[in-house]
């Protein structure tokens, strides 16, 4: 069986490092904002190309914390889209603010700038851009649209670690970038954790505050909002020793993608990627209107799947009836065709022609 993904196999390539950075905070007795956490966000903003990262408990917490800290309230409106997964929706309802769903472009399924530009945008106190299954969002349109109506721009760059256009970094375009160091995140932890990076030292220092129970100095809570959302020193040391491999584990990523688009040839199977330095390829994720077919074929070709994701955020239900109205057809499409095949650093290229192989001799 091909996995969708192989966290053992990655782990073996980096157990000694790994170790090494367990080993040393175990050895200093300090488990939380301590020289591990301070060092890596040090160089995790210099990586990123940003002044300042602050770490979180997780990527969700990360982009409530970012609304937050930009002067969401509840009653405002965020915009975001609808088909990854419900991930800002939740942060967005955790604050009582109200989702305003863009909908996507067709191809990239990435949110579509001219939608966008097209909403009303009265009351809007935010927007998420979320670079999804690796690919880069069009952060220039998306500002422009935004800065028209001086609304602060929030990157969920979960699963876009690294991803680049024009010299520029996931989590250096917008007002705020927020990460996830889930364990299959192209930089995963050993755990849950997360980080917003930003320019505005401002901005930073609120987020430091709303991390830690919203304090001024200890046990002194100033800033509503506050909570525990801490990335311990454990995870950091863990995260500081991949970082130096993540372009290497990107670059082997667009490999097996440029194969798939080179080698997939089905009639009824959409694939639309560009093995480029602006797609980190966090998910390899293909398009078909029999979906299950597809997906019991490959599971039949000992090929592993999933769906990311297959409801809409609207559709959920823990939304039911509160957007009746809204025109999204190419998310619910999209969800309704999604497929993800395998892709992760540690595949060979033997592995990723019999994933192709397999795709291409499915009778629908």
């Amino acid at each position: 069986m091909i996995p969708l993904n192989d966290l053992q196999r990655h782990s073996l390539a980096v157990a000694d490092d790994v170790a090494a950075a367990m080993t040393r905070v175990a050895a200093s007795g300090w488990y939380i904002l301590g020289k591990e956490v301070a060092a890596f966000e040090q160089e995790f903003a210099a990586y990123c190309g940003a002044s300042h990262c602050v770490g979180v408990a997780n990527g969700t917490d990360a982009i409530e914390l970012a609304l937050r800290a930009v002067g969401v309230v509840a009653g405002n409106k965020v915009v975001t889209v609808g088909n990854a997964g419900l991930y800002s929706s939740i942060a967005i309802l955790s604050i009582g603010a109200e989702p305003l769903y863009a909908d996507i472009d067709a191809r990239t399924m990435l949110v579509c700038t001219e939608k966008l530009a097209r909403l009303d945008l009265s009351g809007v106190a935010a927007i998420v851009a979320t670079h999804l299954y690796g690919q880069l969002a069009d952060m220039e349109s998306i500002l422009a649209v935004a800065a028209k109506h001086a609304i602060p721009v929030i990157e969920d760059c979960a699963q876009s670690h690294g991803a680049m256009r024009g010299g520029k970094r996931a989590g250096s375009f917008g007002t705020l970038g927020c990460f996830s160091f889930y364990p299959t995140k192209n930089l995963g932890a050993a755990g849950d954790g997360g980080a917003v990076t930003g320019n505005d030292a401002a901005l930073v220092e609120r987020l430091k505050q709303l991390r830690q129970y919203g304090w001024s100095k200890k046990y002194t809570a100033t800033l509503p909002g506050g909570r525990n959302s801490r990335l311990d020193e454990m995870q950091a040391a863990i995260l500081r020793a991949k970082l130096p491999r993540l372009d290497g584990w990107n670059a082997r990523r667009r490999a097996i993608g440029a194969i798939y688009g080179a080698r997939i040839r089905h009639p009824e199977v959409r694939v639309e990627r560009t093995a480029d330095e602006s797609d980190v390829f966090h998910l390899y994720v293909v398009r078909a209107r029999q979906r299950d077919s597809l997906a019991a074929h490959c599971r039949e070709q000992g090929v592993g799947t999933d769906i990311h994701y297959p409801i809409a955020d609207h559709l959920q239900p823990i939304l039911a009836g509160r957007f009746p109205g809204a025109a999204l057809e190419e998310t619910r499409r999209a969800c309704d065709e999604v497929l993800t095949l395998p892709c992760f650093p540690e595949m060979s290229d033997a592995q990723a022609h019999a994933v192709a192989d397999a795709v291409n001799s499915w009778r629908p």
